[in-house]
């Protein structure tokens, strides 16, 4: 997830086609321009723009490669599911590079200093260079320069003039809703439908944006708000087998309490700080404590969770291991109170009527995000 700045970032899905071109397809790769020169015409998979707020789904092994085209740096949040189908030796997460080489950031432990070390080289770079050479179909020049084992600028390079790459405007991809269709196996007798698939597969839309208030599926003005994405509203989260919800929390507001019923989740702080429990499910206490911008909390299948916003907004983003995880809340419209029958949560818990009664109904309409007893004080006294 992009929490600041914005950029672009090019895909590159096996099998699918190169659809940004400059020119008409054709066998030459060069076109004349004015003065007798030529200038190359290239072609290659489709741009994607990002912005604050964006999630961007990957499915695994998918090649892929980000600029900033933006002012200020990007900051984003990536998380990779280990134990996926597409995980076939161990539960351990592996990438490799094409291009640059990998560096390992450590900190001194006498002087304050950061020491740069190499950690990994791209996956050109193991192979012979005579047999690299004959099968890209270059001179060994090229294939050492390609091959990086004297380039020290790492993973991340600057661009000296600018990226210069054939992408759409960005106010026109605005503007122009993106058609999707979701990636079901439609087949009829006598026709192939691999084509299909491979069709709607290459055309997924991979990025979606939950930081628009206006996208909001909960909403309290005196509260907050929620956002999720799952994969009923972006198919490729299907591949990925992951979701994503994005939430607000005015001053002293409280997410009520819930659990996870198919997932687990793995709960990031973006701005402010917030009170959280985490109960087990033999409802023993397993965490207490504040959760602040830039940590992060793992929170398992079925544990219940419950945080509270202090002085401040709170901002947080939660990544879960289903493309369409669900939640059953403890309290509050569709809660799994609210959908008892009192006379259940009298002899349950031992109480009266008239508890039970403001057990199950004493948040009304409510629903996820509840405003502080202050604040429902303050709203009396107003009124």
């Amino acid at each position: 997830m992009a929490d600041a700045g914005r950029g672009i970032i090019g895909t590159v899905f096996p099998g699918c086609p190169e659809t940004f071109q400059s020119f008409q397809q054709t066998e030459q790769q060069w076109e004349p321009v004015a003065g007798g020169c030529q200038r190359f015409r290239d072609e290659h998979q489709r741009i994607h723009y990002f912005r604050e707020g964006d999630i961007i789904a990957l499915p695994a092994g998918v090649a892929y490669w980000s600029y900033n085209n933006g002012e200020v740096a990007v900051v984003a949040i990536t998380t990779f599911d280990t134990s996926s189908t597409a995980n076939q030796l161990d539960r351990q997460h592996r990438e490799f590079l094409l291009a640059g080489r990998e560096r390992l950031v450590e900190q001194g432990s006498q002087i304050e200093v950061r020491l740069q070390q190499i950690k990994g080289n791209n996956l050109l770079s193991g192979f012979e260079l005579d047999p690299l050479a004959e099968a890209l179909g270059v001179d060994r020049e090229l294939v050492r320069k390609i091959q990086n084992l004297d380039d020290r600028r790492g993973e991340i390079v600057r661009v000296a003039s600018g990226l210069q790459v054939l992408q759409a405007s960005w106010m026109r991809e605005q503007e122009v809703p993106q058609p999707e269709r979701e990636p079901r196996q439609e087949c009829q007798e006598g026709r192939g439908c691999q084509s299909n698939l491979l069709e709607v597969y290459c055309t997924l839309k991979i990025t979606q944006n939950i930081g628009d208030p206006r996208l909001a599926d909960y909403f309290n003005p005196r509260a907050g708000r929620i956002t999720t994405l799952n994969s009923q509203k972006l198919p490729i989260l299907r591949f990925v087998q992951m979701s994503a919800v994005r939430g607000l929390l005015r001053p002293n507001a409280i997410r009520s309490p819930h659990w996870n019923v198919n997932a687990h989740s793995i709960v990031y702080a973006l701005r402010g700080y917030s009170r959280v429990q985490v109960v087990g499910h033999r409802g023993q206490t397993v965490f207490v404590g504040e959760l602040r911008q830039g940590q992060l909390l793992v929170v398992p299948q079925y544990f219940a969770m419950m945080f509270q916003a202090q002085r401040e907004t709170f901002e947080w983003v939660s990544i879960k291991t289903n493309d369409n995880a669900m939640v059953n809340h403890f309290v509050g419209k569709t809660s799994a109170l609210r959908g008892m029958p009192v006379e259940v949560l009298m002899n349950s818990y031992c109480i009266s009527r008239e508890e039970a009664m403001q057990l199950k109904f004493n948040r009304g309409n409510e629903l996820a995000l509840f405003t502080s007893k202050i604040e429902r004080e303050a709203i009396r006294t107003s009124v």
